[in-house]
């Protein structure tokens, strides 16, 4: 597709608009560029690589940032660009608070902002750690100029005392180990001083590892890149080729829209399934199709999940690590594995399909990639569950779950809040057993705020002094790609909107059937009715700021927490309604809306930016 469009003269390039204009405004460009030290050769009639940088002191996942944008900017330079580092807000999974989804958007918005107001040609997004990655390529879809993502790449394996550490599961393993009295305060210690060894995001198939594999099989990294180790030499070279190729994508006029595909999600969907990667891509993927006009339900991704075996043999379903996984062949020997699965003419960055790009891949290492004969499971790396108490879905990776819980029924133990979970669930008088059912309450996008990683509920202390280690838990809340156990999530509508979820009481029977695909309360519809009639919806949670944004324009989770003002349908600019003039109407699931006032979600059909479609430059 890229080799039949004409390539583009300087003149015609996006920044030429910025410096080579013969106008007063052109003058004070070229004058302050040349103030910074560069003199007009350096820039004139060369692509302008925009590169949106999320290194910052306090996201450990991107320590190495640093370093690696000088590398991108090298390849900028040698293939003939002129490389701008970009500094964009850093979502920092383990410090931010009270959760990095709440700001997933905001990143997206600074994203899409930059690009439009500055000279970008095109642009390398720098990410890694878990929602930075939907966050940038929501941004950058939306501006649609061309882009390539660069991956941050795994962390090196954990170890303590010779035994190997995967981040977040055995994070949450050792916890419980701790809180059962198995393990000794210095054993902690030392835990704690081993798990976590070298830059680079968790190397567990947790969201990260999970969402830098499902965007390079959208077509959006080069191949094989999301597989690299962060310390690992090759990933400084990959940022070289990364800068490299972008320029030649400008002058291509390969952009987003030629890539993504109804194909190309179902492939990045597949490969979800096929590592039993984390239940976040499901929110996230929803999220970057709506942006692309591509609509993209949790049906699909129940549809794939019954066909797709979990071919990948790593923790948290699994044994192994990302950095096995890559000595291993990568994600690139994975796809190959996944045969006619994959859509192997979806176009990619390099302007080749993935079927070329996977083709000649190899696996090393048969018990870290399986066969299909062979497959960790054989399907249902997810699955998406429905009845009257997720009317709107919900999720569950059955593949993290004991299996004897994927078919129970339960007396509910019910948790209002999160702080109300923290202060009872050790309580020795808590009313629990190990066949309760723990419900957490006003745990989604609004409730919590930002739909925290907090449905992986911590079992009560007197079950785990039994030996019990996993119990049906259901929320409204995520929970991290590293975590594990048969934790029901996304429950939509949230309990904090008026969802059946915030009718559960204490002692009402739950039943969750997984191969059934239902999550039911046996609870009467005339008690529900009651129910309804007196609950009182709760007061938002923000007076003012980002937040007041936040509280009236996030949309559930069955399609995608975006901002209801920043989807947009997937057609050519010059068939698109004006913004200001064109009609609201009710998203999806708009009955069950997400905003602060329970009201149906009204949605603008809002303009795609074209590369040549902004506002006049004054």
């Amino acid at each position: 597709m890229s080799e039949q469009k004409p390539r583009k003269t300087p003149e015609e390039l996006r920044s030429h608009r910025w410096y080579g204009v013969k106008d007063l405004r052109s003058f004070g460009h070229r004058s302050r560029t040349a103030q910074m030290g560069f003199g007009r050769e350096e820039y004139a009639g060369k692509p302008v690589i925009m590169i949106i940088n999320t290194w910052s002191d306090i996201n450990p996942c991107h320590t190495h940032f640093k370093q690696r944008v000088e590398e991108v900017k090298r390849g900028v330079w040698q293939a003939g660009g002129f490389p701008v580092e970009m500094p964009a807000m850093t979502l920092s999974e383990p410090f931010q608070k009270p959760t990095t989804m709440l700001y997933r958007n905001l990143l997206a918005m600074e994203t899409e902002e930059i690009l439009r107001a500055y000279p970008a040609d095109g642009c390398v997004l720098m990410g890694g750690c878990d929602k930075t990655t939907p966050a940038l390529v929501m941004g950058a879809v939306s501006m649609n100029l061309p882009m390539i993502y660069m991956p941050a790449g795994p962390m090196l394996r954990g170890n303590w005392n010779g035994v190997t550490l995967g981040s977040g599961s055995d994070t949450w393993k050792y916890w419980a180990e701790l809180r059962a009295g198995k393990i000794t305060e210095e054993d902690w210690q030392e835990i704690e001083g081993g798990i976590a060894r070298s830059p680079g995001h968790c190397m567990t198939m947790g969201t990260a590892s999970t969402m830098t594999s499902a965007t390079e099989a959208l077509g959006l990294i080069m191949p094989g890149y999301s597989s690299i180790p962060a310390p690992d030499s090759r990933h400084a070279q990959m940022a070289s080729l990364t800068g490299r190729r972008i320029v030649e994508m400008v002058w291509e006029d390969l952009k987003p829209s030629d890539l993504l595909t109804p194909a190309s999600f179902d492939n990045a969907v597949t490969t979800v399934l096929a590592l039993s990667g984390s239940t976040n891509a499901v929110v996230h993927l929803i999220a970057m199709a709506r942006r692309s006009g591509i609509d993209l339900d949790l049906k699909r991704f129940d549809d794939l999940a019954r066909r797709t075996p979990v071919l990948a043999n790593l923790r948290p379903a699994g044994k192994y690590l990302m950095e096995d996984f890559y000595y291993a062949g990568g994600l690139r020997a994975l796809l190959v594995q996944l045969g006619d699965l994959i859509d192997g003419s979806a176009l990619t960055v390099n302007g080749r399909t993935l079927g070329e790009n996977i083709a000649g891949a190899e696996v090393f290492n048969d018990d870290v990639i399986l066969s299909k004969d062979k497959a960790l499971i054989a399907s249902d790396g997810l699955a998406v569950l429905y009845g009257n108490l997720a009317p709107g879905g919900a999720v569950i990776k059955p593949a993290a779950a004991e299996p004897h819980l994927l078919a129970h029924t339960g007396k509910a133990v019910v948790f209002k809040d999160y702080n109300d979970m923290a202060a009872r669930v050790d309580d020795p008088a808590l009313d629990v057993d190990e066949n309760s059912v723990l419900v957490l309450q006003s745990a989604g996008p609004l409730g919590a705020p930002g739909m925290p990683e907090w449905g992986q509920l911590p079992l009560p202390k007197k079950l785990l002094e039994k030996g019990v280690r996993d119990m049906v838990r259901i929320s409204d809340a995520r929970m991290s790609g590293t975590s594990y156990g048969a934790c029901v999530l996304h429950v939509t509508p949230e309990s904090h909107v008026g969802g059946p979820l915030a009718l559960v009481r204490e002692g009402d029977l739950i039943e969750l059937d997984v191969a059934a695909r239902k999550l039911n309360l046996l609870v009467s519809e005339a008690e529900l009715a009651q129910r309804r009639a007196a609950w009182v919806q709760p007061p938002s949670k923000f007076t003012r700021g980002y937040g007041v944004l936040y509280a009236a324009h996030i949309q559930q989770a069955d399609v995608g927490c975006d901002f209801d003002f920043l989807e947009t349908d997937h057609v050519e600019p010059e068939r698109q309604a004006d913004a200001a003039s064109a009609a609201a109407r009710p998203a999806a699931g708009s009955s069950q809306s997400g905003r602060k006032d329970g009201r149906a979600d009204v949605r603008m059909d809002v303009k795609r930016a074209a590369p040549n479609g902004e506002p006049e430059i004054h």
